[in-house]
């Protein structure tokens, strides 16, 4: 898979259940700030698209837990994209930093509403262009 960003990020203790493991619903926190930074990283922000009426928003997801992180890990949130009809379709992949273990593998499909409707948009065409062409080239 070819990634386009990456961070790293650590597990806090008060995201981890009885069993000393993270609780599963923290995984989508880890993938939606690793988005977030990945739009910020392109100078976007969430509030502005939003004013020009363009708003990303969460389709679906498919979700595969494969080795547990623990209180106290460093883990590495990387993403790659692509762009499927009107769905851009997030990979999003964490490693356990220690030993690059594939801890979490996601596939997130977004699709953006304009002014409250499903539709396409250029505004986040314009953004990811540069990921979008070098995906169209490898097809």
């Amino acid at each position: 898979m070819k990634y386009v960003f990456e961070t790293r990020m650590e597990v806090r203790d008060y995201e981890c259940d009885i069993e000393g493991i993270v609780n599963n619903a923290n995984y989508l926190h880890y993938i939606e700030h690793t988005r977030h930074l990945f739009l910020k990283s392109l100078g976007v922000s969430f509030a502005d698209m939003h004013a020009k009426g363009a708003d990303a928003v969460v389709a679906r997801m498919n979700l595969q837990y494969k080795v547990p992180l623990r209180c106290d890990d460093m883990m590495v949130s990387r993403l790659a994209l692509h762009k499927e009809g009107v769905r851009y379709v997030f990979n999003q992949d964490i490693f356990r930093a220690a030993d690059e273990v594939l801890a979490f593998r996601a596939k997130v499909e977004l699709v953006c509403l304009v002014n409250g409707r499903l539709a396409t948009t250029s505004a986040y065409d314009e953004v990811f262009r540069e990921f979008l062409e070098e995906d169209e080239h490898d097809q």
